[in-house]
């Protein structure tokens, strides 16, 4: 049997959940973005910080919109504002309003440190919303570096003067299996031995991503992303 003959199943099911599923995670990492842009008040300078491709750009047509990185790692890049380490914005402190930083803190090499440089260019009252994976393979490499627990969100945020006013699953267990079983069904190695087996796993991806958009079970089971939105303190009454 040719090799090419030997990929139609990778093919099939690459076709099958490209056409019938729709990533879970995606359409919650939409949902938290849009809920936080709407509560930032028209005119407010924001940071998105790891701002890649910019995503979330269009949610933030309301507000003075500024980008960060580094622009190392082997993907596309929008135009950046500020390129650069994000131990090292080159900007005022108490800069912005509000600041974006969803899927870098796993690319940070000394993540406190970001966190506190992010904290440094936040005003007092300013809020920051930070997604990272828990459960997710190894990407843009060598630029991966670190999973988080919920507690080390709760180290980490207090660590570097935030208060974390939310701590959540992105999404709900069954869109963490869904992810698994959808990796299964595409990289299992290609040959028709594992195809009913690949066929099987690509079908509940699609049921559990679906799912997972109707109903985030949190109960039991882990995230694949967590969420934490934190804020920068007032300074006291004393100035402390």
């Amino acid at each position: 049997m040719s090799h090419q003959n030997n990929d139609l199943p990778s093919k099939a099911i690459r076709w099958f959940i490209g056409n019938f599923s729709k990533n879970s995670s995606r359409v919650h990492f939409v949902k938290i973005n849009a809920e936080f842009a709407q509560s930032i008040a028209p005119g407010s300078r924001v940071l998105d910080a790891a701002s890649g491709s910019q995503p979330y750009r269009h949610l933030l047509d309301h507000c003075l919109y500024e980008s960060a990185d580094f622009e190392q790692s082997n993907r596309p890049y929008a135009p950046t504002t500020h390129v650069c380490d994000l131990t090292a914005i080159p900007v005022e402190s108490e800069h912005f309003d509000a600041i974006l930083f969803n899927q870098g803190l796993e690319h940070m090499p000394d993540p406190l440190a970001v966190l506190n440089e992010l904290h440094r260019v936040l005003k007092p009252g300013g809020r920051i919303l930070c997604t990272a994976p828990f459960f997710y393979e190894e990407h843009e490499q060598p630029y991966d570096f670190y999973r988080y627990t919920q507690f080390a969100y709760q180290h980490m945020f207090p660590s570097a003067g935030f208060r974390i006013e939310r701590l959540e699953w992105l999404e709900g267990y069954l869109g963490t299996v869904a992810y698994q079983l959808d990796g299964a069904a595409k990289n299992l190695p290609p040959s028709w031995r594992y195809l009913p087996l690949r066929i099987v796993f690509a079908i509940l991806s699609v049921i559990l991503y679906r799912t997972d958009i109707r109903h985030k079970y949190t109960a039991t089971g882990h995230p694949k992303n967590y969420a934490v939105l934190g804020i920068k303190p007032m300074p006291s009454a004393n100035g402390s």
